[in-house]
């Protein structure tokens, strides 16, 4: 029922467009006139007084942050389910379509991992690779070479762009075959919300449901592969001369208080901050969905959230049971 069409999407970027000009146009001016009247000896830049308001997210457009719950969570999606029960036991927007952002690399480690692809042979990083999308950098230049094994345990620990994609680009068949399986296997396990047009999740047409999320968490967690790489703390990889230190983009696997299965983060401006994790909170297995959270440590302040209401509490379920195995 929260699915956004093409056309309200349009009218309400348009929206929010305008506002931001009419608002920059404002503080440009103000900051223009702070620079005319400063002291001499105060070294005021007019750019550096401009503030560019963020961009918006699908959330925030549709409306999604006003919605209300018992935990006040930052994020405007968001799905708690017992992984063994199927139980609801929160639930906030769960069927509402937005951008997934690296949320991706978990589907593209699904379809690596599946294909039992040599793990030792050698990736190198082409021009390809590099983000024309939003610009993002890595420290994968091109010429990098890593084996495929290396090039997986990055995509998924630390969300490494240029890895991801080179997964996607070297996979036997080419990109396109490799972004086809994606959606075939999100078909196959029942994720009738969710699309893929690429495997690292820069692109804002990268979309899914947190019902759908929450399937795809609990088919991933069946592979032991995924779940360690997703866990893994950290990592180093030798690149030339060079070794480089990568660490997990979720603070939380090194949280004693916390036990976690599988996790995967992910942003950009069109999705918020996003968080799945399969974990155990007061003796229960659960996968966690968060999405469009507002802020940098939100997604995981409300997992927290989460946890401290569980070991307080016995609540009781929200919603009817959600499928979890749709395969077949």
């Amino acid at each position: 029922w929260m699915t956004f069409s093409a056309l309200v999407l349009a009218v309400s970027v348009g929206g929010v467009h305008a506002a931001e000009r009419k608002k920059t146009a404002v503080v440009r001016n103000h900051a223009i006139q702070k620079v005319a009247h400063a002291p001499r000896h105060h070294k005021v830049s007019a750019r550096a007084a401009v503030i560019v308001p963020a961009k918006a997210s699908f959330g925030q457009m549709a409306g999604l942050h006003g919605s209300s719950d018992p935990l006040a969570l930052r994020s405007s999606v968001a799905l708690v389910v017992d992984q063994d029960t199927h139980e609801v036991l929160l639930s906030k927007n769960d069927q509402a379509v937005l951008p997934i952002a690296s949320l991706t690399k978990l589907m593209t480690g699904v379809i690596v991992s599946e294909a039992h692809l040599s793990m030792d042979e050698n990736i190198t990083i082409t021009q390809d690779d590099v983000d024309t999308e939003k610009g993002s950098s890595s420290r994968l230049a091109v010429g990098s070479t890593l084996s495929r094994g290396e090039m997986l345990h990055l995509a998924l620990m630390s969300s490494e762009n240029r890895a991801a994609h080179a997964l996607g680009r070297t996979f036997p068949g080419g990109l396109s075959t490799f972004v086809s399986l994606m959606n075939a296997k999100a078909k196959a396990l029942g994720m009738v919300d969710t699309s893929y047009v690429e495997p690292t999740g820069l692109s804002s047409k990268n979309q899914s449901s947190a019902r759908d999320l929450a399937v795809l968490v609990n088919a991933a967690h069946t592979d032991p592969v995924l779940r360690e790489l997703t866990t893994s703390p950290g990592y180093q990889v030798e690149v030339g001369r060079r070794t480089l230190q990568y660490n997990n983009t979720n603070r939380l696997v090194k949280n004693p208080a916390w036990d976690i299965g599988l996790q995967k983060t992910g942003y950009i401006s069109e999705a918020g901050q996003c968080l799945v994790m399969q974990a155990k909170v007061a003796g229960r297995k659960l996968i966690m969905v968060f999405l469009d959270s507002a802020g940098k440590l939100s997604r995981i302040a409300d997992a927290e959230r989460v946890r401290r209401w569980l070991e307080t509490s016995s609540p009781h379920t929200q919603a009817r049971p959600v499928a979890l195995n749709r395969q077949g």
